[in-house]
């Protein structure tokens, strides 16, 4: 099966906007792509929330969840108590009437699984063996602790999470049963198959919204649903919602919530550093906990307005559960080994100076890289994960000193001005054209005081001014201008070439040429009248011979006779 969240190459546009937002730094770019490093991503989903692309894409299970409905005759759902966070005017008797609609057995509601952890929870609290607790409800807090904290795996509760231990207790009371999980988390999707038997599929509200679309089936608003009292355990999908729906009677632990990815970082490393004693901390990978989680429609995501509805739909009693003996819920939890080699100073310094950084005060540590600092961004590049062009200002650099060189070393002549013909840059070939020094002196002035306005005018007006022929008499020159008008920067850029000397190369042909044809219609002239003279000569002596021909002939004759 493929990941449960991938990247779509071919939108993606460089912004590295995944790659500032992802806590753990789980995205490698190659040629100006975003990948999603399946083996370090935590399935938070903040890369799915924030690409302007879309580039990120939830793999839809659709096609698996309508196998598993029309192939088996027992297939229950275990919704998650946040669905009113995505379906806001339901109760959970309209969701179930739309779920039983697309040809479900039966539909119950994942805050059962919730109250059978919690009560684990209690129960090993009260026991006190273990100094720290971090609840394991968030998939992706576990992934986050096992891959990128595997010294603090030791910490997390070995309890299933609801989900799991929701569907467990289904297929308990129905042994031939699948089930279908329906929630607000991507991370879901890879812990069913991190932990295969008590839920067969996993679709997110969004894929649920699709395929209620798809079949023509609406949930209905219910204004005054019915107030179920034994229902506390539908507080879980809040943040601190675990906590108020323990008992907690071990007074010696200190409760606490912390919500969303930055914060649980901070809290693990507090906790291994040794600093933390006696604590059950519910963590959650999203901030607001499930209600705000990845996978719900965006027009949906209001954190207090979903609390509240929440919270209205919640009674001060526990769901009946059947007793599980701790055993039975007993999940394990992974350490990964930490992998990659460590960089000597060396390296590092390597490729911070071949981005630009030589000292530490080149090291702006902007972040615009998506990285922290200019080392982290190194670290990254020779694991591969990052390029060198990632760093923003050296490529601003790179790109205003490549400029900077073209333009001032160019002998064409260019100039720069705004929509009002304010003159912002002159590179120097056009300063010395202008018989200035430097260029900056003529920063400010308009253009007409030094050349003719007429090409920006025609740029403005949307003209395409290219090889304009210009006469610049007070600078004794002939130019060629090429304007061109950026709409986005409201500038007018403005390169000309100086043709002077091509113009009075061709000035000098063209009399050359001119001479040549007057000689040469003189020598022809000549020769016409040469000519006719010979011609006359020739008709002259031509008569008289045959005046003497004509008498010779004659005589001839004569004397014959």
């Amino acid at each position: 099966m493929s990941n449960a969240l991938t990247s779509k190459k071919n939108d993606c546009r460089s912004c590295y906007k995944c790659i500032r937002n992802c806590p753990t730094k789980s995205i490698s770019f190659e040629n100006g792509q975003a990948s999603i490093i399946a083996e370090e991503c935590v399935l938070c989903g903040k890369c799915f929330l924030i690409c302007p692309q879309n580039c990120k894409e939830i793999r839809n299970d659709l096609d698996l969840a309508k196998s598993i409905l029309k192939e088996n005759e027992e297939v229950y759902v275990s919704i998650a108590p946040s669905f009113l966070s995505s379906f806001p005017e339901c109760s959970f008797e309209t969701m179930k009437e739309a779920l039983l609609a697309l040809g479900f057995t039966d539909v119950e509601e994942t805050a059962i699984g919730a109250t059978i952890v919690k009560k684990a929870y209690d129960e090993m609290l009260e026991k006190g063996d273990q100094d720290v607790i971090i609840s394991t409800c968030c998939h992706s807090i576990n992934l986050l602790i096992e891959k990128h904290y595997p010294d603090a795996a030791k910490y997390l509760a070995p309890v299933m999470s609801p989900m799991r231990a929701h569907g467990l207790d289904i297929k308990k009371r129905h042994p031939n049963a699948k089930v279908i999980f329906l929630g607000p988390c991507i991370s879901k999707k890879n812990e069913i198959e991190m932990y295969p038997g008590q839920v067969d599929c996993v679709l997110t509200f969004l894929e649920l919204k699709q395929w209620l679309e798809e079949a023509g089936v609406s949930v209905k608003e219910d204004k005054n649903p019915a107030h179920l009292e034994a229902s506390r355990a539908r507080l879980f999908p809040t943040e601190g919602g675990v906590l108020m729906t323990m008992d907690r009677k071990a007074k010696d632990y200190t409760y606490l919530a912390v919500g969303g990815m930055e914060e649980a970082i901070s809290a693990i490393e507090d906790i291994l550093s040794g600093k933390v004693h006696k604590a059950f901390i519910e963590m959650n990978s999203c901030v607001g906990a499930c209600i705000n989680g990845p996978a719900i429609p965006e027009e949906n995501r209001r954190i207090v307005s979903n609390y509240l509805t929440i919270k209205k739909h919640a009674g001060k009693e526990d769901f009946a559960t059947k007793a599980y003996e701790h055993e039975e819920i007993k999940t394990q939890f992974f350490a990964y080994a930490k992998k990659g080699k460590v960089h000597s100073d060396q390296e590092i310094e390597e490729i911070l100076n071949k981005i630009g950084k030589h000292s530490k005060k080149d090291e702006l540590n902007c972040s615009s890289c998506g990285y922290a600092t200019c080392r982290d961004k190194a670290i990254a590049v020779l694991e591969g994960k990052a390029s060198l062009e990632m760093c923003l200002p050296y490529l601003m650099e790179k790109a205003t000193s490549l400029s900077n060189e073209v333009v001032n070393n160019t002998d064409r002549q260019i100039i720069v001005c705004d929509e009002s013909l304010s003159i912002q840059l002159v590179n120097p070939a056009m300063a010395k054209l202008l018989g200035y020094a430097r260029g900056n002196e003529l920063i400010g002035h308009k253009v007409d005081e030094f050349l003719d306005p007429s090409p920006y005018a025609l740029a403005l007006s949307g003209e395409r001014v290219f090889h304009k022929p210009v006469d610049e008499d007070r600078y004794h020159v002939n130019l060629i201008a090429d304007v061109v008008y950026d709409e986005n920067f409201h500038a007018l850029i403005a390169i000309y070439r100086d043709v002077t000397e091509k113009v009075e190369r061709n000035r000098v042909i063209r009399e050359q040429q001119a001479e040549m044809a007057r000689v040469t219609t003189e020598v022809i002239e000549k020769n016409m009248r040469t000519v006719q003279e010979i011609a006359q000569l020739l008709g002259e002596s031509t008569a008289e011979t045959k005046v003497a021909l004509s008498k010779l002939q004659s005589t001839l004759h004569k004397e014959e006779k």
